[in-house]
């Protein structure tokens, strides 16, 4: 029983990682972004190029994946997301709907439509016993970053950077009436989101593997712990992520051949207790 939570949350910390930009943006921009799986990939496949071509080590590869990603993330919100702000919810689900598909197209015709090969530094290698228990090393790292980037989140808020965006969420036309850039604002924090997902995409390489389908097999999980969670939180999207992976890997182990189907039930059930998330927007907390 130990080992199934304990993979369960060194899974729900990716889906963390991966989620909770998308958290984020969607309180902050109100924008349906169903492509924000698409940046993780691209962080992904990222960190697979700066190692198997370029030798460079893992952390360099973290680092690349996270940059690429929120680059990535900047300039279609500069060319594409922006001109779309206010437009309607379909609009938005459809630009963000072909953007998953043109990078499906697009990873699968330079890297093929296999798996891409990875493996671990040997430093995340093997196991470790905590309390008696085995535990894998990789996992206890992916707990250890999940929970890094949580308090640096959470840090951040505190900043002027972490007000200026709590005053967006919170009322846009005040928050430009103050002076705050607003669009700015959306751009830098679009590509955090986006940076986020990336360096998720890069640490699930270990465990979920990377496809050019990433996108499209991972978006209903990223939509269910944000909608748990509650959208434009932070610490929401951490709560729900964590018990949608403790649900997820301990259906598979117990009830496998019940497949992802308690996922849905979990959310179903969720929804119906909390329908504005487990933590309420309230500002950006």
């Amino acid at each position: 029983m130990a080992i199934v939570i304990f993979d369960g949350v060194a899974y729900g910390m990716l889906l963390f990682l991966m989620a909770v930009g998308l958290s984020i943006t969607m309180g902050l921009m109100n924008f349906v972004n169903l492509a924000h799986g698409s940046f993780a990939v691209v962080g992904g496949y990222a960190a697979a190029v700066v190692m198997n071509q370029l030798g460079l080590g893992y952390a360099t590869a973290l680092a690349c994946a996270f940059v690429v990603a929120a680059l990535v993330g900047a300039v279609l919100e500069f060319l594409l997301y922006r001109r779309l702000y206010r437009a309607h919810p379909l609009d938005q689900v459809l630009l963000s709907i072909g953007l998953v598909f043109v990078s499906i197209a697009s990873l699968t015709y330079f890297f093929g439509p296999s798996m891409l090969p990875f493996h671990l530094p040997e430093a995340l290698q093997g196991q470790v016993t905590i309390g008696g228990v085995g535990v894998g090393r990789y996992r206890l790292f992916l707990i250890g970053a999940g929970l890094l980037i949580l308090v640096l989140l959470l840090g951040m808020l505190r900043t002027r950077y972490g007000a200026m965006v709590r005053a967006a969420v919170d009322n846009q036309r005040v928050a430009a009436g103050t002076g705050i850039h607003v669009q700015r604002l959306f751009l830098l924090t679009f590509a955090l989101g986006c940076g986020l997902a990336g360096l998720g995409g890069a640490l699930s390489l270990g465990m979920l593997g990377l496809e050019p389908y990433f996108p499209l097999k991972y978006m209903v999980y990223f939509l269910i712990v944000v909608c748990v969670g509650g959208a434009g939180t932070i610490v929401g999207p951490f709560v729900a992520a964590l018990l949608v992976g403790i649900v997820d890997v301990a259906g598979k182990y117990y009830l496998p051949e019940a497949g992802a189907f308690l996922i849905y039930v979990f959310m179903i059930g969720m929804l119906l207790l909390r329908p504005n998330g487990i933590i309420p927007r309230k500002g950006l907390a």
